[in-house]
């Protein structure tokens, strides 16, 4: 028997952290060095694609690690 395999979806968890860590969207952009557009897009979940260097920036200013960020559902 084979097992049907269907595509889950990696969601992201910035605003949860960004909440958790009292950090604003402004500031967070400017740690990170990117724009305040392109993180809030981060944040809301609009891309398809996040590169590693970005991901770690988030992680650096946030104190995090990549997996507090995001999330799989199947």
């Amino acid at each position: 028997m084979s097992e049907e395999c269907t595509e889950g979806k990696i969601i992201l968890r910035l605003d949860r952290i960004m909440v958790e860590r009292n950090m604003s969207l402004n500031r967070l952009a400017e740690l990170v060095g990117i724009t305040i557009v392109n993180l809030s897009k981060i944040k809301n979940n609009k891309v398809n694609a996040i590169r590693f260097s970005t991901l770690a920036s988030i992680c650096k200013a946030l104190d995090c690690t990549p997996g507090d960020i995001l999330e799989y559902q199947k």
